[in-house]
């Protein structure tokens, strides 16, 4: 479906869209259970290389997104339902799994600043859901006017992750553990209601299934 006009409704939609997407609910917990071990200013370098990675990923995805759906020769729908299988996974991964499996995983022997590139950055920051928010976005752009919008949005989402992110590298050695898990359980079981829905869209846009009208 082409985006043709800018109206109230494509920016409360796309701006809820980024939010989910590249916003900081998915990725807060593991950023502090990854960052755990790590004091002070020590945090800042991270998380300025997680919200650059994310921000410039996001921007390249927005500019080429329908060039690659040509290129690779897929569809919008295709990218949700491969977007819905790795969401669920991640989910899968925070709601089973324990905080000291993530951070063993993601710290042990390992150069903070690439885990600021994986796992914090991609898939959390900009997890599967904004990537095919962003490329579906890119793809079905029918003028520049709406490809700014998509990019002024984009600036609000990584302003809000900036303030968030800052703050939470500041008091998160006074957090609690065991509420910080709980938020995790929560979030990922959420996680894997969108991860769902992801794959029901892709579906209904490939003609497997049809969705009846939200």
């Amino acid at each position: 479906m082409k985006h043709t006009t800018i109206d109230a409704q494509f920016v409360i939609d796309t701006f809820l869209l980024l939010l989910i997407g590249v916003g900081p609910k998915i990725a807060l917990v593991p950023f502090l259970e990854v960052t755990e071990s790590i004091r002070g200013d020590a945090k800042r370098p991270i998380v300025r290389k997680m919200l650059v990675t994310a921000g410039v990923v996001a921007v390249i995805l927005v500019a080429l997104g329908e060039l690659l759906t040509r290129l690779l020769h897929f569809s919008t729908g295709s990218l949700s339902f491969a977007g819905g299988i790795i969401l669920v996974i991640i989910a899968v991964t925070m709601v089973l799994g324990s905080g000291d499996q993530l951070e063993s995983q993601a710290i042990t022997g390992r150069d903070p600043m690439r885990i600021a590139v994986f796992p914090l950055a991609i898939p959390y920051l900009l997890n599967p859901a904004g990537i095919v928010a962003l490329v579906t976005l890119s793809a079905e752009a029918d003028s520049l006017g709406v490809i700014g919008v998509v990019l002024g949005l984009l600036a609000v989402v990584l302003a809000i992750d900036v303030l968030v992110f800052r703050w939470a590298a500041k008091v998160s050695d006074h957090l609690d553990e065991s509420r910080m898990l709980v938020t995790e359980k929560i979030f990922g079981f959420l996680l894997a209601a969108l991860a769902v829905q992801l794959m029901l869209d892709g579906l209904h846009s490939a003609g497997v299934i049809h969705l009846s009208a939200h």
